[in-house]
């Protein structure tokens, strides 16, 4: 799942680079949705006049993240891009560190388990070890989930202060993406307090039909979540409560000794 980057509101102040903002913008504008576009729909996007987008789009083609279509003339996306989002993962010292943890907890379970650090509202998959079993949804690193009603965010958001995470909740798009989605604020706050007393969170058919995911959160060095790590479980294998009893043990031993670890780097 893909959705628009939550950007945090500048501060005012001469030192803001407000081009610089624009052409991050132009760059967030393609996905999934917006695989290609021209320059009238860059600008609609964005927000920016035509001539603004124009301006950006030519300096990130000489630049090498666009290229225009030689038939459709529509500007796309180039695997340039990719070494923005590479250097984050080669940067991350807990993606590092959490690397050997996943795949023994893989190993042991024989399923899925990913790596994922919070962004604004949502969760961003960093870290993947996929297993020999069919999932049903294919989440590969990059990808962005809400908070609110999935597992590895629930599980981040039971670690922070009460309040810091109600608000969080509070400002999230709370829709219902399956008929199981819990979107009531009250709700979801008794979720976490459950959360926050037993380790770990799970998410069942919430965001997908057919996925079952637990996470736990990982602590940083001053004991605020950095992270969760979580495990799939398809419905079609497993039901909430053999998830509860089988997997969480590994799963809160594969937390334990990352945030052991993340701790001693800061």
């Amino acid at each position: 799942m893909t959705s628009p980057l939550e950007v945090p509101e500048p501060q005012a102040s001469l030192l803001f680079n407000q081009s610089l903002e624009k052409g991050l913008a132009v760059l967030c504008a393609f996905s999934a949705k917006n695989r290609t576009m021209t320059l009238a729909e860059v600008a609609a996007a964005v927000g920016i006049t035509k001539s603004s987008a124009q301006r950006m789009v030519f300096t990130l083609e000489g630049l090498g993240y666009v290229r225009k279509h030689p038939q459709t003339r529509r500007y796309q996306l180039t695997p340039r891009v990719m070494a923005i989002g590479f250097n984050y993962l080669a940067a991350d010292p807990v993606i590092d560190l959490a690397n050997p943890f996943l795949s023994e907890l893989t190993k042991s379970t024989t399923e899925t388990s990913c790596l994922t650090e919070p962004d604004g509202l949502e969760m961003v998959y960093v870290a993947r070890f996929v297993s020999a079993h069919f999932v049903p949804v294919h989440m590969p690193i990059g990808s962005r989930i809400p908070m609110y009603c999935t597992a590895s965010g629930r599980a981040y958001l039971s670690a922070l202060p009460e309040d810091e995470a109600l608000s969080l909740v509070e400002r999230a798009e709370r829709i219902s993406h399956t008929v199981h989605t819990r979107t009531d604020v009250d709700a979801i706050m008794a979720i976490l307090r459950e959360t926050r007393s037993r380790g770990f969170a799970t998410n069942c058919e919430e965001l997908f039909l057919g996925d079952m995911t637990i996470a736990a959160s990982v602590l940083g060095a001053q004991g605020r979540p950095v992270a969760s790590v979580h495990l799939v479980a398809p419905t079609g294998r497993w039901t909430l409560g053999e998830v509860e009893r089988k997997l969480a043990p590994p799963l809160l031993q594969c937390a334990r000794s990352l945030t052991s670890s993340a701790r001693s780097v800061g």
